[in-house]
């Protein structure tokens, strides 16, 4: 493995920037290009960050060791396959792939090719979840919003796969188990997809957990509230504010006692992160903070989410 990695972004529209940024400022890596079917985008941020542009993706077939691929999800799945084929370890945007079919093939060939193959759920580096991430254990109840304006990106899929993917990505990482009764409602409001869902799980450990998801609301939210013996936590994903409660339900508890306390934590570099992260994995050959495994899983809770839905 190079010590300096070679790295390249395909698509450079609004996040994908943010991606050719991030490598463009880390030593660990080199970043070689940058590609988008619209060329004049790729000019754009190449000259921006002095790399080259290229209008395909093939130009950059063997000058690489490692991409991110920020396009929409229908083009994921090509893609991924392409780079992996030829051993390139891959950092993928969520939703991980238009289908499960997809998510599962890509999953196969990069155990089989031995390479990276991560999925950029963005949410598991906010310092807002790694802080207190430790604290939960076997928690009773867990309540996720997260909703959002209309967006002017993300709406070749439905809200599912775009906000609430996120928090159903948080839930099994926090539970490491599989909800055993899925309940589902939905509808769409501004689009053909379902733009406004509510999911209700249950799962064997006892805990339920409600996800509710929109992208028709008048302002942003992305907060997600945890219920467990002993313990209340507040999370905002957004700002950064946090508020706990922690108390030893074995002892007699006042209502003095429930008073939780507000902290604000300072706001991290969740992409800049998952870059980092995404690159020491390739480097020492370890285990991604989310694996391809890990994108699959959720992809296979939001797909039953959906068929509640539209059942």
């Amino acid at each position: 493995m190079p010590s300096v990695l070679r790295t390249a972004v395909i698509g450079v529209g609004y996040l994908g920037r943010f991606h050719a940024q991030k490598y463009a400022q880390l030593d660990q890596c080199e970043l070689v290009g940058v590609v988008d079917q619209d060329f004049d985008k790729a000019e754009v941020v190449g000259d921006e960050l002095s790399v080259a542009a290229y209008r395909n993706y093939e130009e950059l077939l063997g000058k690489v060791d490692a991409v991110s691929i920020v396009v929409p999800t229908i083009h994921h799945y090509q893609l991924a396959k392409s780079f992996i084929e030829q051993g390139v370890h891959v950092l993928v945007e969520k939703p991980f792939t238009a289908s499960l079919e997809q998510a599962k093939e890509l999953v196969e060939l990069s155990r089989q090719r031995q390479t990276c193959l991560q999925v950029g759920h963005l949410e598991r580096f906010n310092v807002v979840f790694s802080e207190f991430q430790s604290l939960i254990d076997r928690p009773q109840f867990i309540d996720c919003t997260r909703i959002s304006p209309f967006p002017k990106r993300g709406t070749d899929v439905d809200v599912i796969l775009d906000l609430m993917i996120h928090d159903i990505d948080l839930v099994l990482a926090l539970l490491g188990e599989y909800p055993e009764a899925i309940e589902g409602v939905g509808t769409s409001v501004l689009t053909t997809k379902v733009d406004l869902a509510n999911a209700r799980l249950t799962f064997p450990s006892g805990c339920v957990v409600n996800l509710t998801a929109s992208r028709v609301s008048d302002k942003a939210e992305r907060k997600m509230r945890i219920f467990q013996s002993g313990l209340y936590l507040s999370l905002d994903y957004g700002t950064g504010r946090a508020r706990k409660l922690q108390v030893d339900p074995a002892a007699s508890i006042s209502s003095d006692d429930l008073i939780p306390t507000t902290l604000q934590l300072e706001k991290n570099d969740a992409l800049l992160e998952e870059i980092q992260s995404f690159l020491s994995t390739i480097s020492h050959q370890s285990v991604p903070l989310v694996t391809a495994e890990d994108g699959l899983q959720a992809m296979e809770l939001a797909w039953l989410i959906k068929e509640q839905i539209q059942q």
